[in-house]
């Protein structure tokens, strides 16, 4: 499954992110600053870094090598950390899957700068749906 086969989401589309990795236990967001994407200091707004890490960790557990099937998991907790700021440029959300067992899993992701400069990391708890835990997953 490849998320061209999904399409975007709405969300997606409204911040703009592209998935640009992805495989069994990883995966990698990047986002392109936007003046849409700051707060009124003009410097990217912490709810962007906490969607960032939010989906590039969601991505990292549900991987799903099978055509026309895909994986879900919702997120049952999210810890963010704000290491420093960024006013424009691209970003890349860097994530994998830490551990987990067949319903619950943990996962990881730090974003940088296009200096590769920390800017945020969190780690996420997350469950999958129904028929997800499987790598399988269920019909798109």
């Amino acid at each position: 499954m490849t998320l061209k086969e999904e399409g975007p989401s709405g969300f997606q589309q409204l911040l703009g992110y592209e998935l640009s990795e992805w495989a069994e236990g990883q995966a990698v967001l990047e986002l392109m600053v936007e003046h849409k994407h700051t707060n009124r200091a003009g410097v990217l707004h912490g709810g962007v870094l906490a969607t960032l890490i939010d989906t590039a960790c969601g991505f990292s557990a549900t991987y799903c090598p099978f055509p026309g099937r895909v994986r879900r998991v919702v997120t049952l907790s999210l810890t963010t950390n704000f290491t420093g700021q960024v006013r424009h440029g691209r970003l890349r959300a860097v994530a994998r899957k830490t551990a987990g067992g067949s319903r619950i899993v943990f996962c990881h992701a730090d974003v940088l700068d296009e200096g590769g400069k920390l800017v945020a990391s969190g780690e996420g708890t997350f469950r999958y749906r129904s028929g997800s835990e499987h790598s399988e997953g269920v019909a798109l």
